[in-house]
């Protein structure tokens, strides 16, 4: 992917993921995983070193930030991964927009009402709209990370798929810390190195993160979503967010319609802003989308119709719970068929004598019964 530097300095965590090669992002799960001795690694962290004191990083920054670090085969595994499928709009929004996170949205705007408040009057960026980003992004907070970065954005590196990219991320990682705003054990993030509650990988945290609460540090990582929440919106106004505009509604007639047969948007603006957080349409109108509900908006007027595989939500869930009660564990019933659940259809379909071929169906559903 072509993309210039200025590009790479405005993306957030699900656009990370885009121009690793992904397709849409959903909230970053934590990725568990322990580092593992690689002579490969050792000598390119060697020359990275001599590279990172020559554009001004300290000795002491660098040997604090790579005391604990190590070669992470899980995010080389991440990142080989990532184009299983693509998701469709309703998957998107089951996953980030359901009824639970809708729920779990307006309880986190109620709690933080003043803050984003405060912060949609300084930058203009409605307060619904920075807390559907924080709940896309990291589900409220919950799911911030836990992977360190610099030996996630090293190893990246020197896998050297995306070498130059993430090479500049471990530089920016660096510079982090040597500006005081955390700690070597407290820069956590993401597979990809995605860091806090609104996700900023180091290049984007570097341009544009805020200290909103006045006590030096630009703290993103904290329990506290201050300063990541006033950084998303310093993000989208720098973006050009424009105050009054909208970014997307649902209409009738017209617009995009992201799934064949299902609901229709408008698009203004501030849709194009949102995508620069995130490079895609089904990312910028689960944002919109979200953050209408979060306001106290109710659910899309148009339903989805059946997919690829004449299901609907609903069956689609029926096929997880039947799975389920068979003994085939789909990871939960959401309506979504990830990897999980379609590992338990080949498996069902194996026990009964079937080709395991993972694909779901009407039949397959009747015969679950």
């Amino acid at each position: 992917m072509q993309q210039s530097r200025r590009r790479f300095l405005f993306l957030g965590a699900g656009a990370l993921l885009q121009a690793c090669g992904g397709g849409v992002a959903s909230a970053p799960a934590d990725v568990a995983g322990r580092t593992v001795p690689n002579r490969g690694w050792n000598a390119w962290v060697a020359g990275f070193k001599t590279r990172a004191a020559r554009q001004g990083i300290s000795p002491s920054v660098i040997e604090r930030g790579f005391r604990n670090a190590g070669f992470l085969p899980v995010v080389i595994e991440r990142d080989r991964n990532q184009t299983e499928f693509r998701r469709s709009f309703e998957d998107y929004l089951a996953i980030v927009a359901n009824e639970t996170r809708v729920r779990a949205g307006r309880a986190a705007f109620a709690r933080h009402r003043s803050t984003l408040s405060a912060i949609e009057a300084r930058y203009g960026v409605p307060a619904q709209t920075v807390a559907a980003i924080w709940g896309v992004e990291s589900n409220f907070g919950t799911r911030r990370g836990t992977i360190p970065v610099i030996s996630a954005t090293s190893t990246l590196a020197f896998d050297g798929r995306r070498g130059r990219f993430f090479e500049s991320q471990l530089l920016a990682a660096l510079r982090i810390l040597q500006s005081g705003d955390t700690t070597a054990e407290r820069l956590v993030g993401s597979w990809a190195g995605a860091m806090g509650h609104t996700q900023f990988i180091p290049t984007s945290y570097q341009a544009l993160a805020v200290d909103f609460t006045g006590d030096g540090r630009r703290d993103i990582w904290s329990d506290d979503p201050t300063d990541a929440l006033a950084s998303a919106a310093n993000f989208l106004a720098q973006s050009g967010w424009r105050r009054g505009a909208f970014s997307s509604r649902e209409v009738s007639a017209g617009g995009i319609q992201p799934d064949p047969g299902g609901p229709r948007f408008a698009t203004g603006p501030n849709f194009r802003v949102i995508k620069r957080y995130n490079n895609s349409d089904n990312y910028a109108l689960g944002v919109g989308y979200l953050a209408g509900r979060i306001a106290g908006g109710g659910p899309l007027r148009t339903p989805f119709g059946p997919d690829r595989f004449g299901l609907t939500i609903d069956d689609r869930k029926r096929l997880q719970q039947r799975l389920t009660a068979r003994g085939f564990d789909t990871g939960g019933a959401d309506g979504v068929l990830g990897p999980k659940s379609r590992a338990a259809i080949s498996a069902f379909q194996r026990s009964i004598g079937l080709e395991a071929t993972g694909t779901p169906s009407p039949a397959l559903l009747e015969r679950l019964g």
